[in-house]
């Protein structure tokens, strides 16, 4: 492959929602750090953007989650990966490193290793939780495998994939106390309230079907607790205009992008499966996981799924440490039982207090310098 024009070295990152644009800012900026000439490109979310990421895409144009409703999208997203990899090779890239969607990323990493790109792939495919066929082709696609969690390179290098734990960014971003006080007042929350988190996803088709229920357990919860304060966090600005119209004429405030300090300063959160569960596990904050897909995409998905658990601290704990509500078990009476079970038991809140300061010091690996050492070496081997 043609190096990049004057010896400089080209990164492609594609990220495809909020938690792989967090993932891929803290590699751009690990990067600079042993490699201030590197230029970063790639699909961008608003934090690889302020990472200096030059933006060939945009987060949102993959923001697309369901069987039925990727189906539909499928030219788009096709129409979409294959300019990704023409701008790849037109820059020169050394390494792209694909984050998370592997239905997506696997398919531009085959291609772009086929001509001579060093490939990665960082948040390992869910392979040893459904469709575990999957695993097998990777080898074809990537060169490295970056792993978030320590059980995964055993699993993977059992189907001849080159996989290196590194480790969690947010284990690293977060301190392993949580800074309750100082959340709460920059929240503007009493310091001795009930405070509950709602947290209905960053993507908008989980907005759609997870607010309405989560604002309708609030809405139960401060009728039965007095004093209590809620908070809703959205990932999206425009997402927190939508929250607050609907959450009109509840005492609930509505904020954007401030997850940290949401999680720090709940005693509870009602939150999506998915990343969020786990910077709520690394909070500390007790909490429920609840989760709906198209009625037709969950038939199908629940039928691949091989394990017993889809939460991350219970995938995590290797046992049920939170609950899971998933479906037509999400409910606004459900997930008011559940909240009020971790309110009511301070013997269990200190418990899982204990398990998430074990956990959270496991993945505390420094991720982002790890992975960027790898993608540099790959780069070197693909000078």
């Amino acid at each position: 492959m043609d190096s990049a024009p004057g010896g400089a070295l080209t990164v492609g990152i594609v990220a495809g929602e909020a938690s792989g644009d967090r993932l891929g800012a803290a590699l751009a900026r690990a990067l600079r750090v042993r490699r201030p000439d590197v230029r970063v490109v790639g699909m961008a979310g608003p934090r690889m953007l302020a990472a200096g990421c030059e933006a060939l895409a945009h987060v949102d144009e993959l923001s697309v989650m369901g069987l039925v409703e990727v189906l539909r999208s499928y030219p788009r997203l096709l129409r979409l990966r294959r300019r990704l990899g023409d701008e790849f090779l037109a820059r020169h890239a050394q390494v792209v490193v694909g984050i998370d969607v592997p239905d997506f990323n696997l398919g531009l990493e085959r291609r772009l290793k086929r001509a001579g790109v060093a490939t990665a792939h960082w948040v390992c495919p869910q392979a040893w939780a459904w469709r575990p066929g999957r695993a097998a082709r990777l080898a074809a696609a990537v060169d490295r495998l970056l792993a978030l969690f320590p059980f995964e390179p055993a699993f993977f290098a059992a189907h001849g994939v080159s996989t290196e734990f590194v480790g969690h960014p947010l284990a690293d971003e977060l301190p392993l106390e949580p800074a309750r006080a100082s959340s709460r007042a920059a929240l503007g929350l009493p310091p001795d309230a009930c405070v509950v988190a709602l947290m209905p996803g960053s993507r908008t088709q989980e907005l759609e079907r997870l607010l309405e229920p989560f604002l309708a357990a609030g809405r139960t919860l401060q009728s039965r607790h007095a004093g209590m304060r809620l908070v809703l966090c959205t990932a999206r600005e425009d997402h927190a205009r939508r929250a607050r119209a609907a959450a009109s004429g509840l005492d609930c405030v509505v904020v954007c992008g401030r997850s940290h300090e949401v999680l720090s300063a709940a005693d509870v959160a009602l939150l999506a499966s998915g990343t969020v569960s786990l910077e709520a596990l690394l909070c500390g904050t007790p909490m429920v996981v609840g989760y709906r897909l198209a009625p037709l995409s969950y038939h199908i998905i629940r039928r691949m799924v091989s394990i017993p658990r889809i939460a991350l601290p219970n995938i995590l704990a290797r046992r049920d440490v939170v609950p899971e509500l998933i479906q037509d078990a999400l409910t606004p009476a459900a997930l008011v039982d559940a909240a009020e079970g971790w309110l009511a038991d301070p013997a269990r809140c200190s418990a899982y207090a204990q398990l998430s300061r074990e956990l959270h010091r496991e993945l505390r690996c420094d991720a982002a310098s790890r992975a960027a050492e790898v993608i540099l070496d790959l780069a070197e081997r693909a000078a």
